[in-house]
C-alpha cells in the first residue's frame, strides 16, 4: 500500500512539473502556431482563380506578411483539394481553383506556384505543410468539366459516388498506390516540411444514405468479419504506405493528420472513449483509427479539430484537450481552433472575444500540448472580435518549433560567432556554421540530400544582459530566429542597446527536427562612446 502511494505521488509530480516549467514565462520557448489555407472553392486562396498569376503572387505575399505580424510559424496549405494540383503534377491536372479551368496551366509558362509559395514561407521562418485530401475526387457531380488528365476519366472503376461527390475507393490497392505516388512526387520535388491530411477519410455520413461499398466488402473482405473493421483496415493500409514512402524519400519530412476532434465517445468505448456525445466520430464513422497510427509511429504529429467552445456540453473543448494530451503516444500534439466561428451571431458562445485566447492559454497550461492551428486564414485575417489583435499579443515573442527527436536528424555543430561590431544599423553580429573538412565529408556535403540533413535549417541568436549565459528557456532572451534555409555565413543587427550597457550574445544552429545544436562561443561587448568594446 505504501509503495502504491509513492507511485501515485510520483505520477502526480510528473504531471505537474512540466506545467510549472511552462508557467514561468508568458510564452513557452517552443510552440507550433499554424494556420490552414484552404483552396477548395477559393475559401482562403486565391481569392479569385486566374490564369495569369501575377496578382496571386502579390496576394500570397500579403497573406504571409499578415501571418508574420501575428506570429504564425507554420502554413498548412491545401495543394490538392480534389484530385487536382497547385503544382505541375505527373498524375493529376492543374486545379481549377488556381487558374479557373481544371487542367489549364498558370502563366507565365514555367511558373511553379508551389515552389514560389514554399520559398516565400521559408523566407519568413514558417514551415510549409502540404495539405492533401486523400480520397475526395470531385467537389460536385459535374464530370463534364473534368480535365482529361483527371484520374476519374482514366480509371472509372477506382471511384464511387456518395451524395453529391465522387470519392476514391479506399479498398483498392491501385488507389493507395496512386495517392502514394502523388505524395512521393511532392516530397521528392519540393522542399516541404510536412505532408498533411485533414479529417476526410471515409466521408461524413449522410442520414439515411449508406455508403455504397457493401458489394466491394463481400468481394474483398477475406477473413475480416465486419464492414467497419474492413474500412478501417483500408485506411490503415494507406496511412502506413504513405508514411513509409515519405521516410524512405526524405526522413526529415513530417507526416501529420488533423482528425475530427472526437475519436470515440465513452458510450461506444467506456474504457478509452472521451466524455463526449458527438454525433459522428473518427473511429466509428470516418473509419480513421488515429490512435493506432500514433501507436505504430506512422504519423509524426496530430492536430485534432476541437472546434467547440470551453464548456460545450456535447464536446467540451477542455475535456478533449485533456483527452488528446493523454493519448498522443509520444507524437507531437497541436490543437485545432475554430477561428471561423468567432463572432458568429447565431452562436452566443462564440461572441466571447476571449474564447480562443483562453483556449491557447489552456494549451500552454496542459502538459504534452505543444501549440495551435487555426481554421482558416480568411477568418483570422478578418479580425473578428479582435482575434488577429489577440494573436499579435499572444504570439509577440519569437519561439522555436516543437522538437521531433524521433525523426533522428543529425545535430548541428556549434556555430562560430565572430566579432560583434558597431555599425550604422546597430550592433553587427556575424557567424558561420562549423563544418568538417576533407575527404568523404566534402564529397557528401555537396549532395542535396546530405546537405538538407546536416546543415542548420535556421539559427537562434540569444542576447543576455551582463557577461554571462542567462536563462535559455526564457523566450524573452531570444533576439532573433532567422529564416529557414540559412546560409553558412550570416549577419544580423541589434539596434536595441544603451550607452554603458554590457551584453552577451550566443548563437545556435537548429536542424530540421528543430533540435538546437551546441552553443557558439560567447561574445560580450560593452557599448561606450558609440563603440562596442570587447569584454572577456
Amino acid at each position: 500500500m505504501r509503495n502504491l502511494i509513492k507511485i501515485q505521488l510520483l505520477l502526480f509530480l510528473f504531471c505537474i512539473i512540466p506545467q510549472d516549467i511552462y508557467g514561468q514565462y508568458d510564452t513557452p520557448k517552443r510552440e507550433f502556431r499554424g494556420v490552414w489555407v484552404a483552396t477548395v472553392v477559393n475559401i482562403d486562396y486565391p481569392p479569385k482563380a486566374a490564369k495569369n498569376t501575377g496578382v496571386q503572387k502579390y496576394e500570397y505575399i500579403n497573406m504571409l506578411e499578415d501571418f508574420k505580424q501575428m506570429g504564425i510559424n507554420a502554413v498548412i496549405f491545401q495543394v490538392r483539394p480534389a484530385a487536382d494540383a497547385f503544382y505541375e503534377s505527373s498524375f493529376e491536372p492543374w486545379s481549377e481553383y488556381l487558374t479557373g479551368t481544371q487542367g489549364l496551366a498558370p502563366e507565365p509558362k514555367g511558373y511553379d506556384p508551389l515552389e514560389f509559395m514554399i520559398e516565400e514561407a521559408h523566407k519568413r521562418g514558417m514551415e510549409f505543410h502540404a495539405w492533401l485530401n486523400p480520397y475526395r475526387a470531385t467537389f460536385n457531380l459535374d464530370t463534364i468539366n473534368l480535365a482529361y488528365k483527371h484520374p476519374l476519366n482514366k480509371h472509372r472503376d477506382w471511384f464511387i459516388k456518395y451524395g453529391k461527390r465522387y470519392y476514391f475507393k479506399p479498398h483498392k490497392h491501385q488507389v493507395r498506390d496512386h495517392i502514394t505516388n502523388v505524395i512521393e512526387e511532392i516530397v521528392r520535388k519540393y522542399d516541404v516540411d510536412a505532408i498533411h491530411f485533414d479529417d476526410y477519410f471515409y466521408p461524413y455520413k449522410i442520414q439515411g444514405l449508406p455508403f455504397p461499398d457493401a458489394q466491394d466488402f463481400e468481394q474483398t473482405k477475406g477473413a475480416i468479419g465486419n464492414i467497419e473493421d474492413w474500412r478501417r483496415q483500408n485506411v490503415d493500409l494507406l496511412i502506413q504506405q504513405v508514411s513509409e514512402k515519405i521516410k524512405e524519400v526524405k526522413p526529415h519530412v513530417q507526416f501529420g493528420i488533423s482528425p475530427f476532434g472526437v475519436w470515440r465517445n465513452q458510450s461506444a468505448d467506456p474504457r478509452f472513449g472521451s466524455n463526449t456525445n458527438a454525433g459522428q466520430t473518427c473511429f466509428d464513422d470516418l473509419y480513421a483509427d488515429v490512435l493506432k497510427w500514433m501507436r505504430n509511429e506512422w504519423i509524426d504529429y496530430i492536430v485534432p479539430q476541437l472546434y467547440w467552445h470551453i464548456g460545450f456540453n456535447v464536446a467540451d473543448h477542455k475535456t478533449l484537450v485533456d483527452w488528446w494530451a493523454k493519448n498522443a503516444f509520444g507524437r507531437n500534439l497541436y490543437i485545432g481552433h475554430a477561428a471561423y466561428k468567432v463572432g458568429d451571431p447565431k452562436n452566443l458562445d462564440w461572441l466571447n472575444p476571449s474564447e480562443i485566447p483562453n483556449q491557447i492559454q489552456l494549451n500552454r497550461a496542459t502538459f504534452n500540448t505543444q501549440g495551435s492551428a487555426f481554421f482558416s486564414a480568411k477568418s483570422i485575417r478578418n479580425n473578428p472580435l479582435s482575434l488577429k489583435d489577440s494573436l499579435i499579443e499572444l504570439y509577440k515573442k519569437p519561439v522555436l518549433h516543437p522538437e521531433m527527436k524521433f525523426l533522428n536528424i543529425p545535430i548541428n555543430k556549434a556555430p562560430n560567432l565572430k566579432k560583434v561590431k558597431m555599425s550604422e544599423y546597430g550592433l553587427k553580429i556575424s557567424w558561420h556554421g562549423k563544418k568538417k573538412k576533407g575527404g568523404l565529408f566534402n564529397f557528401l556535403r555537396k549532395t542535396k540530400e546530405y546537405s538538407d540533413r546536416n546543415k542548420p535549417y535556421y539559427y537562434v541568436v540569444y542576447k543576455f544582459e551582463g557577461d554571462k549565459l542567462g536563462d535559455i528557456e526564457n523566450p524573452q532572451n531570444i533576439l532573433k530566429i532567422t529564416e529557414f534555409d540559412s546560409k553558412q555565413n550570416y549577419t544580423i543587427y541589434d539596434p536595441n542597446f544603451e550607452e554603458g550597457q554590457t551584453v552577451t550574445y550566443y548563437v545556435t544552429g537548429v536542424n530540421r527536427q528543430h533540435t538546437e545544436g551546441g552553443f557558439s562561443n560567447r561574445r560580450t561587448v560593452k557599448v561606450k562612446n558609440g563603440k562596442a568594446k570587447k569584454r572577456k
